[in-house]
């Protein structure tokens, strides 16, 4: 058996990744900002990959546009707080809300995908070639993985929120 996983089995083995770093940050007392840090770069590793290679050849090959839409909604949820996580820091009010919010989010949108009738049972019913796509995911994952560490995580990019950025307001104000 080759050591190479399709996309499915990628996707499932960053899904196992990401629950585990939720949970050590859950029980974390020390290095909070590390852990949370590493659950940004592999959820924005991983929704790019989605975005760029599965989405894309799930829809051409005629995936239930409805089920695609709401996952692209579902990951620019998630960027959102991304993006809240990373320019703050554990010290921060609600920033351990942000993370279990997260962490809600994404056991959601984890399930939407793999559940009978979800993305990935349709995926293998369209006959995608997933151990051609898992290639190319996994080398565009190592990729963005060496650009992210050397860079850092880039400034999250939304396909369908377009809504000017928010007012504040002071907590309790």
């Amino acid at each position: 058996m080759s050591a190479a996983k399709d996309a499915i089995a990628l996707l499932k083995a960053d899904h196992r990744k990401v629950e585990e770093l939720f949970e050590k940050y859950e029980s974390a007392r020390s290095r909070k900002m590390d852990i949370a840090h590493q659950i940004c770069m592999e959820l924005s590793i991983h929704t790019m990959i989605e975005e760029e290679i599965f989405y894309p050849a799930c829809r051409q090959a005629g995936v239930d546009s409805d089920m695609m839409d709401e996952a692209n909604v579902e990951h620019d949820g998630a960027k959102s707080l991304i993006a809240e996580l990373e320019a703050g820091s554990p010290d921060d009010a609600f920033y351990d809300a942000k993370v279990k919010v997260l962490s809600e989010e994404i056991k959601h949108h984890v399930k939407e995908e793999e559940q009978r009738d979800g993305i990935f049972s349709a995926a293998r019913e369209a006959e995608l070639d997933l151990a051609a796509l898992g290639e190319k995911m996994a080398a565009r994952k190592e990729e963005l993985m060496e650009q992210f560490e050397s860079s850092g995580i880039p400034a999250p990019i939304t396909l369908t929120m377009k809504a000017p950025p928010l007012e504040q307001t002071r907590a309790g104000a």
